[in-house]
């Protein structure tokens, strides 16, 4: 089975367009407890369902939310993304399927991948217009879910993480809802780069590059400018 047969086969068969962006997963869940295999307890919103139709505001998709406020969800977080293309490397890596929105997304898609979606990048997704506004950056709750010793360092050192976006439009989204790519932002700066700055470069000139973004969220300029001061004053010094 080649590579995209093995896609299609993962996504239940979908026929995808060149290039088209497509929904396979719409998922929601709210904050519980949840014991791994190891007894250990966690609160989170990780566990999502899989739903038909959905209304999403500017403060994220009815039925869903975060436990950890600080550093997930509001305004610039308000929906998550992963491509669906990654959930095959990783059950091979890992050597197991991996559930439903395994990654805690409200949207399992394909042909959005990192390399490919810039911050800034404008979707109509069914009635509901988001923009593309960062990385995302996985936590440890991602290995306690799915069970994994690797799964989040695999994350980084693969720049693989999806991404989240700001809603411009408050709208209902069905799982059958078209991904129409309104407008590409004009600096063009991808979220695959935008996390090989983000977690591995310490090039002032590149975190630069990517502070400059009008459309990036505030918490990633905010960090990236107190990173960039820290390079600075040590070129000073």
């Amino acid at each position: 089975m080649n590579a995209k047969e093995m896609i299609l086969f993962r996504l239940g068969g979908i026929q995808m367009e060149k290039n088209k962006p497509i929904i396979h997963t719409l998922a929601v869940g709210m904050p519980k407890e949840l014991i791994d295999s190891k007894g250990r307890s966690m609160i989170t919103g990780i566990e999502k369902q899989k739903i038909q139709e959905v209304y999403l505001s500017a403060h994220g998709f009815d039925g869903d939310d975060v436990a950890d406020k600080k550093h997930h969800g509001g305004p610039d977080r308000a929906v998550c993304l992963y491509p669906a293309e990654h959930y095959i490397q990783w059950e091979q890596e890992l050597g197991k399927p991996l559930p439903t929105a395994a990654f805690g997304e409200n949207l399992t898609v394909t042909n959005m991948l990192e390399a490919d979606t810039c911050i800034g990048d404008i979707y109509k997704i069914g009635d509901a217009v988001i923009q593309i506004t960062q990385g995302r950056v996985p936590c440890s709750t991602i290995d306690k879910y799915t069970e994994s010793n690797t799964l989040l360092k695999r994350m980084i050192e693969t720049g693989y993480t999806g991404f989240l976006g700001r809603v411009l439009e408050e709208g209902t989204i069905c799982a059958s809802s078209n991904i129409e790519l309104v407008e590409k932002h004009p600096a063009q700066v991808s979220v695959l780069y935008c996390n090989e700055v983000y977690f591995k470069n310490k090039d002032a000139d590149a975190m630069k590059h990517i502070r400059a973004v009008d459309a990036l969220a505030e918490d990633w300029k905010q960090k990236l400018e107190k990173r960039i001061q820290v390079l600075q004053s040590k070129v000073m010094n």
